[in-house]
């Protein structure tokens, strides 16, 4: 694995046109538990996040992950723009001055978003939110980096766990945001920040193929 500030522009975009294309599902699924608008919220959010780096591509990965980071805390409205913003703002962080990554060097930024995301946002695994998908992932990265296993291949186990992991937050009740106010009623739904932050997870091992 090695990506460098264009692919890592290229992986960004990939992530938007995801969101894009499944702008709908998101929010169908955060209409049983939620406001009903998280898809369109990140499809708005990935729109600005592509305008800003056409207008300032960046001059390393740090820089690009800060764009991405200040667009989505602009640009998409409820707890999802904070809580993706601060993702991408503490990688970018980690990431500040690098021109290229490989997995070790990827493992920290996800790590040091993720922490940012569980301190504003005061989640843990079991709540049924993005953490539940974004944390197994890392773990899982952790360990195949550990094993000396490929970026590629640790990306593509990390997404079938991830998969996995998001469709178990359809058995976890809510204690999070609006849907924690549903009670039981939360149970059988899959939380759509799960299913996002999957998604995010799924472009960047399908660039990697």
């Amino acid at each position: 694995m090695s990506v460098n500030t264009d692919k890592a522009r290229s992986i960004i975009g990939d992530i938007a046109k995801v969101i894009e294309e499944q702008k709908q599902y998101l929010s169908d699924l955060d209409q049983a538990i939620g406001d009903g608008d998280h898809g369109f919220n990140m499809a708005r959010g990935f729109e600005a996040v592509t305008r800003k780096l056409e207008e300032a591509p960046g001059a390393d990965i740090g820089e690009v992950l800060k764009t991405v980071a200040m667009a989505l805390i602009s640009n998409v409205g409820g707890a999802s723009g904070p809580l993706y913003g601060t993702l991408f703002l503490k990688a970018s962080g980690a990431a500040k001055g690098l021109a290229e990554i490989g997995l070790a060097d990827f493992i920290p930024l996800l790590k040091e978003g993720i922490a940012g995301v569980q301190a504003r946002g005061k989640a843990v695994v079991g709540e049924k939110t993005m953490i539940d998908v974004l944390v197994p992932a890392l773990e899982s990265l952790e360990k195949d980096c550990a094993a000396g296993l490929s970026g590629k291949a640790a990306f593509a186990n990390a997404e079938k766990l991830a998969a996995q992991c998001m469709e178990k937050t359809k058995d976890i009740l809510a204690k999070k945001g609006r849907a924690s106010y549903l009670g039981e009623r939360s149970i059988g739904h899959i939380d759509p920040g799960a299913a996002s932050s999957y998604m995010m997870i799924a472009a960047i091992s399908k660039a990697l193929d």
